[in-house]
């Protein structure tokens, strides 16, 4: 491209922003709007009266979507937000500037943007986020061989394999897993037929119990650790940057995950028949398995995506289109939900009942090409997104940042 910088000086650490990084955060985000689409933003509902070949292909597509993007997008997203704390931490190290404590302040400005996000969409992650971002801070001087450890453990999802052996050994154990669905009964019908303000009164209440509950219960705050923590960890082994160690480091990555993600995808397909009804087991090997096989999919896709964006040096034109969306990945996070829930919620166009897998694709993508040229547009006139604007502004407030 005319006037571009090389490839070595665009990931230089601390001089320009790691592109691939900004694109991997972009596609991440892209697929999670994908798959909110076809959650119709929490109201799930399959509509009725399609023709057969319709309704076969919404089928295929919803389990071609649910196999490549759900529960990846969400880890690649998190993995990079504890990539994105260690260059910060490191940005402010080579400044002489104490960034703990500020980091900290930086998670309780997210909490606020999360309750804003909660006003609209009670799927929000950013409230969880914010909470495991002190958790992340806690550790951050650890050693990387101990983080490695840590992030190791909780990625098996710890707690669930201690509920599975007090159930086999006949211990009491506290009961969970289903206490969402108390307030996902209150919040349904609001979101099919209630007006703007009553949607808002519902989110601000149990809303909020609804998705958070939902996350805490299905094992996301030990999958949420342990990301941050290997985000962390990729960060300090330079993954992201072009070099001979990182691009072998990454093939190792692929290929292990994908040698461990077979026998476990076959286990996820089996266990359900070899459990049967038995409710007490099947719950949580239901949140550990798929959990582990989520992470080794994202491990093995994000490996892939970072070794052929190298392999052109640069990356490829398709990848590259994704990083003004991922440069403002707050900002587009926060508006993807404000605009799916005016299609789908019934105070909007109420698409909900008329749109299966096939036609919420086709919004996602639609979605997407009308939010990546307003990012692109943006980000010619801006160095960063309204909202990553603010929160910087906010982060920095007493150093005249």
């Amino acid at each position: 491209m005319k006037n571009e910088p090389n490839v070595v000086e665009r990931n230089v650490p601390g001089s320009r922003r790691i592109e691939v990084v900004d694109a991997l955060r972009g596609l991440a985000l892209f697929a999670i709007v994908v798959v909110h689409c076809c959650e119709h933003y929490n109201l799930y509902y399959i509509p009725e009266n399609y023709p057969s070949w319709l309704t076969a292909l919404d089928k295929g597509i919803w389990d071609a979507v649910w196999f490549l993007m759900a529960g990846k997008a969400f880890s690649a997203f998190s993995l990079l937000f504890g990539f994105s704390f260690y260059v910060q931490s490191r940005n402010a190290e080579m400044r002489g500037i104490p960034f703990r404590g500020r980091f900290v302040w930086r998670m309780v400005l997210l909490a606020l943007f999360s309750q804003l996000h909660s006003l609209f969409y009670n799927g929000d992650i950013l409230l969880l986020y914010a909470v495991m971002g002190l958790f992340l801070v806690s550790v951050s001087r650890l050693s990387t061989r101990t983080l490695l450890i840590l992030a190791s453990i909780l990625i098996l999802q710890p707690i669930e394999w201690v509920r599975i052996c007090c159930y086999l050994c006949d211990i009491p154990f506290f009961e969970y897993g289903d206490n969402w669905m108390t307030y996902a009964a209150f919040a349904k019908p609001v979101m099919e037929s209630g007006n703007f303000w009553e949607v808002v009164r519902s989110n601000i209440t149990y809303g909020q119990l609804y998705g958070n509950l939902w996350q805490i219960e299905n094992g996301r705050i030990c999958q949420i650790g342990g990301l941050f923590l290997f985000g962390l960890v990729a960060g300090r082994l330079s993954l992201f940057e072009n070099r001979p160690e990182s691009i072998a480091r990454w093939k190792q990555i692929t290929l292990w995950s994908a040698v461990a993600f077979v026998p476990l995808y076959v286990l996820r397909v089996a266990y359900p028949g070899m459990v049967g009804d038995d409710r007490a087991l099947l719950m949580p090997l239901d949140i550990a398995i798929p959990s582990i096989c989520n992470f080794l999919f994202m491990c093995f896709l994000a490996g892939c995506f970072v070794l052929l964006w190298y392999d052109r040096g640069a990356g490829y034109k398709f990848q590259r289109m994704f990083i003004p969306f991922g440069r403002m990945s707050l900002t587009n996070y926060i508006l993807q939900s404000i605009i799916g829930v005016s299609l789908f919620y019934g105070f909007g166009l109420n698409l909900y009942q008329y749109t299966g897998a096939t036609v919420c694709l086709l919004i996602a993508i639609g979605m997407f090409m009308v939010m990546q040229p307003a990012s692109r547009l943006w980000l010619a006139n801006h160095r960063q997104g309204p909202l990553e604007w603010l929160w910087k502004k906010l982060t920095w407030l007493n150093v005249g940042k």
